[in-house]
C-alpha cells in the first residue's frame, strides 16, 4: 500500500504540473521527443536476422531528419541517437525536463505466431487484457535490466498484475490528445503507407504513465513475421514509416493549434 501511495502522489503531481503547462502553452506544439525503444544491452525483440533496437533507431533517425527538414520551427530531441541504454526514467525525464508537447516511443512487436503482422499504436490506459497485457509486460520488463531498479521503481514488478493497480489510481491528463495523435498515426499507416493497421490500443506502459504530455508508443510491425521483418529492415520502407508518423504529426499539430 505504501508503494501505491507513493505512485499516487507522483501521479497527482504530474497531472497538476500538466494542467499548469496547458494553461501557459495553450496547446502550442513546438517541442517533440522521439524515443527509439530499447538499446545497448537491451536488444528488445528480434527476428531471424535483426534486433528491435536497431530497426527502431533507424526509423527514429529518419523521422527526426524529416521533421527537421520540413518543420524547422519544431525542436526535435531523441532520447538516444546511438546504441546506448537510457533507462525508462531517463527517457521520461528528457521529455519532462524539455517540457515537450509530444512524446513518441517507437518499437517493433513480436508474437509466437509468425503469421501476425501490422502496426498498432498504444496510449496509456488500464485495459490490460490479452495481448495488451503481454505488450505491457514486455515493454515494462526493461526495468529489470536497470541498476538499482528495486529502489528506483519502488518494487514495481512488470510481470505482476498486482503492480498494475497503481495505474488505475489516476487518469492520464493528456489521454484525449494521446488518442487523437495515435489515431492519426494509424490512419496514415493504413491509408498512405499501405500497412495493415491493428488500431489504437490501451495498456499500462510505465514510460507513457511517467511523461507529462501527450504520449504514444508506436509498434511499427512484427519482427516475428519473416516477411514483415524483411520489410522493416528495408531503408525505403523505414523512410515510408517515418513519413507516415511525420504526416500524422503535421495533421495533429494543425488540429491542436486551431483550437486556440
Amino acid at each position: 500500500m505504501r508503494n501505491i501511495a507513493i505512485y499516487f502522489v507522483i501521479s497527482v503531481s504530474l497531472i497538476l504540473v500538466s494542467f499548469q503547462r496547458v494553461g501557459i502553452k495553450q496547446y502550442k506544439v513546438r517541442k517533440i521527443v522521439i524515443d527509439p525503444g530499447h538499446g545497448g544491452r537491451d536488444p528488445g525483440t528480434h527476428g531471424l536476422f535483426s534486433n528491435e533496437k536497431d530497426v527502431v533507431l533507424k526509423i527514429s533517425l529518419e523521422l527526426k531528419r524529416i521533421l527537421n527538414e520540413n518543420m524547422p520551427d519544431v525542436e526535435v530531441v531523441l532520447t538516444r541517437s546511438d546504441d546506448s541504454f537510457p533507462s525508462l526514467t531517463q527517457r521520461s525525464k528528457i521529455a519532462n525536463d524539455l517540457e515537450a508537447d509530444l512524446f513518441i516511443s517507437i518499437h517493433a512487436n513480436w508474437l509466437s505466431n509468425p503469421n501476425v503482422k501490422g502496426t498498432e499504436t498504444y496510449v496509456m490506459g488500464t485495459q490490460n487484457i490479452g495481448r495488451n497485457f503481454e505488450v505491457a509486460k514486455r515493454e515494462n520488463s526493461v526495468i529489470l535490466l536497470e541498476e538499482n531498479y528495486e529502489e528506483t521503481y519502488q518494487n514495481f514488478d512488470p510481470k505482476s498484475i498486482e503492480s498494475y493497480i497503481l495505474f488505475s489510481l489516476t487518469q492520464n491528463a493528456f489521454h484525449e490528445k494521446s488518442v487523437q495523435f495515435a489515431r492519426l498515426v494509424e490512419k496514415q499507416f493504413k491509408e498512405r503507407v499501405g500497412r495493415r493497421s491493428l488500431g489504437v490500443k490501451q495498456s499500462s506502459l510505465y514510460l507513457l504513465w511517467s511523461t507529462a504530455m501527450p504520449s504514444v508508443l508506436v509498434e511499427v510491425g512484427y519482427l516475428s513475421n519473416p516477411k514483415e521483418e524483411k520489410y522493416l529492415n528495408d531503408k525505403r520502407n523505414q523512410v515510408y514509416i517515418a513519413s507516415g508518423i511525420y504526416r500524422a504529426f503535421k495533421e495533429y499539430k494543425k488540429e491542436v493549434e486551431q483550437l486556440n
